[in-house]
């Protein structure tokens, strides 16, 4: 698991990176400000800070992803989780549920996956 900490807009970039995998940097700045409307000082900027995070790297103006995109959604869901439900799975899942029905297929589904959690011991 990750501990780097990515903000929503910068979870915005870091799809972008994930989608073109190493990127130029130059077409990361156009690409950033046609689908973010982003001036190529705050690309530059956010590249900078998600280097210094240990999120990307950027060689020789090429940007490459260090971490992927799974662990990011795990980490943001961790943190979301522990601020919002007190680090409370089953309040989260409790909240969700109340507002959300799930399709019998959804159900199956995720009593598969907890199953399978049961079955490895987490």
């Amino acid at each position: 698991m990750t501990n780097i900490k990515i903000f929503d807009a910068e979870y915005r970039f870091m799809n972008i990176i994930w989608k073109n995998g190493s990127i130029k940097s130059q077409e990361l700045v156009r690409i950033a400000n046609e689908e973010l409307g982003w001036k190529k000082s705050t690309t530059y900027t956010v590249i900078r800070r998600l280097c210094e995070r240990g999120a990307i790297t950027n060689d020789n103006s090429v940007v490459s992803p260090l971490v992927n995109k799974e662990q990011i959604m795990i980490a943001k869901t961790e943190q979301h989780i522990g601020n919002v439900y007190d680090g409370s799975l089953k309040l989260f899942f409790a909240t969700f549920l109340q507002k959300e029905k799930l399709t019998n297929d959804e159900i199956t589904e995720l009593r598969r996956i907890i199953d399978d959690q049961s079955r490895d011991g987490v």
